[in-house]
């Protein structure tokens, strides 16, 4: 008789009452019925998961957290009070949650602190980044000590997406976002702004610097495993070597399966990175549990590669007990 595998999902929204004050207009999270599971971390959210199967939830705040807060002062005071209560949300539940940190990236030296204090003192597995920071983006190298610290501790930091970049709207969505406004976010404006994220970092020079640090993209790598083949053709014609570019991301990063239940796109993601950077996620609430799970049980994959997926590449990744 099979046993099931244990699931967990990586991908996972909540709204910390005092960050959220401070996420308005473009950038607000929206639907009425999305709103209120964010705010719920107790038994309404487990109630969804135990329906669908999800054994595990790795909590992360919902986009732009803490990085549009421009006051470096009061970016520090929300992240830190943000991470103390979501602490005691695991610790009312430490068989079925986890968490990523939040970080007040606006002082990137006391984001490194916060990030040793979220992973040393409240047992968090790694922390997420929404986007740019106040416009910038992350390979800066002002933001270096982050990626510093994440090396040492031996944590993964989460690229997760947020709204592109004023100009960047202005440029390239203005004339339809009236009619798809998603095209800022899911359809395809996250995709390019956290693709160029992590494009930028690799020809940063911060991976040669911090060898052992650690990428999680969502959403299948936003496309780039799909591409990477000719991005290194590309960089070739630089000079560089061939397969320079491939190399790096398939070295440092991994992906998760939020909001993309493909079976295409999975296969492409195993023969392009391998099945060990795969990780299992919903996008929850901005996704529903069920269609994912779902998904998930019936893709035409071995029992071991599936339990890989589902569940211990994370705990290898994060470090998460048995």
């Amino acid at each position: 008789m099979s046993v099931r595998p244990q699931v967990i999902a990586l991908e996972e929204h909540y709204l910390d009452p005092e960050v959220k004050r401070h996420s308005t207009g473009i950038d607000a999270p929206g639907r009425p019925h999305v709103m209120a599971r964010l705010d719920d971390v107790g038994q309404g959210r487990i109630a969804e998961m135990d329906a669908a199967g999800i054994d595990i939830q790795v909590l992360s705040h919902a986009p732009p957290g803490t990085q549009k807060v421009a006051d470096p002062e009061l970016a520090v005071r929300l992240a830190r009070s943000a991470n103390d209560r979501l602490a005691e949300t695991v610790a009312a539940h430490p068989d079925r949650f986890a968490a990523f940190a939040s970080l007040p990236t606006a002082d990137p030296v006391a984001a490194a602190a916060e990030l040793e204090r979220a992973v040393t003192r409240l047992g968090f597995k790694g922390a997420i980044v929404h986007g740019l920071t106040n416009g910038v983006f992350l390979d800066d190298r002002r933001f270096w000590p982050i990626f510093e610290r994440a090396e040492a501790l031996d944590m993964p930091i989460y690229l997760h997406p947020s709204i592109p970049h004023p100009a960047v709207i202005e440029a390239y969505y203005r004339d339809y976002v009236e009619r798809f406004p998603s095209i800022l976010r899911a359809a395809w404006g996250f995709t390019v702004e956290t693709a160029t994220q992590a494009i930028r970092l690799i020809l940063s020079g911060v991976l040669e610097a911090h060898p052992r640090l650690k990428f999680i993209i969502g959403h299948f790598g936003e496309g780039l495993p799909f591409l990477l083949w000719r991005i290194n053709m590309g960089f070739a014609r630089d000079g560089s070597t061939q397969t320079w570019f491939r190399d790096a991301f398939c070295e440092h990063f991994w992906v998760t399966t939020s909001g993309f239940f493909s079976d295409p796109a999975l296969m492409h993601c195993i023969q392009e990175i391998g099945i060990d950077r795969i990780l299992f996620s919903i996008d929850y609430p901005f996704v529903e549990n069920a269609p994912g799970t779902e998904w998930a049980m019936r893709i035409p994959l071995a029992a071991a590669d599936r339990e890989k997926i589902l569940g211990s590449n994370a705990k290898r990744l994060l470090k998460l007990n048995p």
